[in-house]
């Protein structure tokens, strides 16, 4: 049992070896990278964009609620 789950793991350890190779070496690896770059800057955007509008709807909130006390 234990000798098949070893063979198992290093089978799956040589096919991601091998798809890491082919994506970065392999046709359209470029096209690969430039789109991982383009999630990141996304991914980056959408929780700058996230944090900026709970700041605001803080600010918001508490200087609305300053205002009901005057």
């Amino acid at each position: 049992m234990d000798l098949t789950k070893k063979a198992k793991d290093e089978l799956e350890h040589r096919v991601t070896q091998l798809e890491d190779f082919i994506a970065s070496k392999g046709i359209g690896s470029s096209y690969l990278n430039r789109a991982k770059k383009v999630q990141r800057n996304v991914n980056v955007a959408l929780v700058v964009g996230g944090v900026i509008t709970l700041t605001g709807l803080a600010i918001w909130a508490f200087s609305s609620h300053e205002d009901d006390e005057d």
